[in-house]
């Protein structure tokens, strides 16, 4: 048999020597992790749920979402356990005063920084039926039996067969 057919089928191997290998490190990292929980430690769930642990079990955790508030949780759905200052900053919503950018307040919305300050007065009004920015009808009625009709006719080409469609 040649060796250089048997080429394929060993990088073949190799590659998922390396992928098992890689996965089982990182699974071993997870085991390590969860095993660092104590009570009081702070955690987050695969959810993005943060909590403290009150009691390990063998294959559950027992955690306090809120003051009285506890629920078991099972070790793997334990996503990562937090260093405590972490879990302060996020459970307490501490900020970092260097993230403070000298009081600046962003707008809900970008219209206060446009600084268009004309309000309702430019906005167009779009018809139900066309999409196309609609003219306000006078009273005398004389635009009205023409886009009535361009309708009718328009609705009638489509029935005969012809369409819009590319």
């Amino acid at each position: 048999m040649d060796p250089i057919a048997l080429l394929p089928f060993i990088v073949l191997i190799g590659a998922m020597f390396l992928m098992t290998r890689s996965a089982k490190k990182k699974q071993r990292q997870a085991v390590e992790m969860r095993d660092q929980m104590q009570p009081g430690t702070g955690v987050r769930t695969i959810g993005g749920m943060y909590a403290s642990v009150k009691e390990v079990r063998e294959d559950t955790v027992l955690l306090e979402l809120a003051p009285g508030v506890h629920a078991l949780y099972a070790k793997n759905a334990v996503g990562a356990v937090l260093e405590a200052e972490e879990f302060e900053r996020i459970v307490n919503d501490t900020q970092d005063s260097d993230l403070d950018v000298d009081g600046t307040v962003v707008p809900d919305d970008a219209s206060a920084l446009t600084g268009d300050t004309s309000g309702a007065d430019d906005q167009v009004e779009l018809d139900k039926k066309s999409g196309a920015p609609r003219e306000e009808a006078e009273d005398d009625g004389e635009d009205a039996p023409e886009s009535q009709s361009k309708d009718a006719q328009s609705k009638d080409a489509k029935r005969d067969g012809d369409s819009d469609a590319k």
